[in-house]
């Protein structure tokens, strides 16, 4: 039985002395407490403006009913995740950033540029269509650009792929549609107390079902145009500079125009916006669906492909690579690790899982020359979390692995069944024909 690694462990303590101590502006903790602040004070004067524009009533409206959306298409994007999940963090700072600062960048931009535009051409009317088909597709798609392009920078080791870039765009853009339906709908409702209107006529009713039934998808749509570019990037190497970033800014480009194409199609007549919705936004979204399903595909079987090679070194068992490779086999792990151990085991064997994938990706980025310098280490960290552990996976991925393995047909014999007298099986008698050496009881 094996009770330590294939090969040893790195040293506890690097050589060459201790390292040069980090400035104070380097330390994370002040990094991310200057994050935290800056959120923070987005979110409340965020806050004040919503609730300045639409009144208290109205912004309980529009909190209650900008809400719904939310969770699905978080849970959306979380599925698509689920091959190698990043770690809740990035997804929590990409919605506050998305809810918070993007948007309070987004209404002050727009505002200040739609204002001057009426003043210089003293056209108010132009300028508001100006502003929603030009100005705020440039100003929002940069805006939770922004986003991506932080997580791209520091957070380098959880951005690996185009499905990367798809989830944290979207739920940046999922914060932003939260905060920008909230102001939509709080709007609407003010506008229906003045008028008395209720009921399914009602402004509310109609913001309603145009933001959350019809289009709860349209920024995250948007925006995950960006994150596709952010995940090509991501693909490329350190010398490829070209590819690391004309994929970001083209994929930001087209953001923008599909954005603005949207804006614009209320200025196309009185069908405009359903035309646009049905030949255009709809196959896109289409498209993007196959897309990222199809490269969460691709994902699954990069890891069944790499994996063997560390089956083959002692790391994993033989039959761990088909079982990682397989949403279906990871799931039935969790579930037999959750009935043997409790939830502290499933949580054990769902590490093991990203921990796995992670070490796939990152052998199949080596063999394709795009690892960085610190492949040989990473790939030592996680072969480490892999053997720690083992204890609670192993069994419940051979488990998974037997229940999941594809059935092989076995064809029926030419001859009778039992009691026939055809050729006998494994040369003996023919069935029910006597034979002298058989023991009787």
């Amino acid at each position: 039985m094996v009770t330590s690694p294939p090969y040893p462990a790195p040293p506890g303590a690097a050589p060459g002395g201790a390292p040069r101590p980090a400035r104070w502006w380097q330390r994370p903790r002040v990094r991310y407490g200057a994050l935290i602040a800056l959120l923070a004070l987005s979110g409340l004067v965020i806050l004040a403006l919503v609730r300045e524009q639409t009144g208290t009533q109205g912004f309980l409206v529009g909190l209650g009913l900008a809400v719904l959306p939310v969770p699905l298409l978080v849970a959306a994007f979380r599925w698509l995740d689920r091959v190698e999940p990043g770690p809740w963090r990035n997804l929590l700072f990409s919605f506050a950033w998305g809810a918070c600062a993007a948007a309070l960048m987004a209404i002050v931009a727009n505002s200040f540029a739609t204002r001057w535009i009426a003043t210089a051409t003293a056209d108010p009317t132009g300028a508001d269509t100006l502003g929603s088909t030009v100005i705020a597709p440039v100003v929002e798609e940069s805006a939770k650009a922004a986003a991506v392009l932080l997580v791209f920078l520091f957070r380098r080791r959880d951005f690996t792929g185009i499905l990367d870039g798809v989830v944290i765009a979207g739920v940046t853009a999922t914060g932003f549609a939260f905060t920008e339906n909230i102001l939509y709908l709080g709007t609407a409702f003010g506008t229906d107390r003045l008028t008395g209107d209720s009921g399914i006529a009602s402004v509310t009713a109609a913001t309603f079902f145009v933001r959350i039934v019809m289009s709860p998808f349209a920024h995250p749509l948007f925006t995950v145009l960006t994150g596709i570019g952010f995940g090509a990037a991501a693909l490329s190497t350190d010398r490829q500079r070209v590819r690391r970033v004309l994929p970001p800014l083209g994929g930001l480009l087209l953001a923008m125009g599909v954005h603005a194409l949207w804006n614009g199609s209320s200025t196309l007549g009185r069908y405009g916006f359903l035309v646009v919705y049905a030949a255009f936004m709809v196959p896109v979204f289409g498209l993007l669906t196959w897309l990222v399903v199809w490269t969460r595909q691709r994902e699954l079987r990069t890891v069944r492909a790499e994996l063997p090679a560390y089956a083959t070194a002692g790391w994993l068992d033989a039959a761990e690579p088909f079982a990682l490779g397989s949403m279906r086999a990871r799931r039935v792990a969790r579930q037999y690790a959750r009935r043997r151990g409790g939830r502290a085991a499933a949580r054990s064997v769902a590490a093991y899982e990203a921990y796995a994938t992670s070490l796939a990706f990152l052998r199949h980025r080596g063999r394709l020359g795009r690892a960085g310098p610190d492949f040989t280490v990473r790939e030592r960290e996680l072969l480490l979390e892999l053997w720690h552990r083992r204890g609670a996976a192993r069994p419940a991925l051979e488990h998974a692995a037997r229940v999941t393995a594809p059935r092989i047909p076995v064809a029926a014999a030419p001859w009778a069944g039992y009691g026939g007298y055809g050729p006998p099986p494994y040369g003996g008698p023919p069935y029910g024909a006597y034979d002298p050496n058989a023991r009787r009881f």
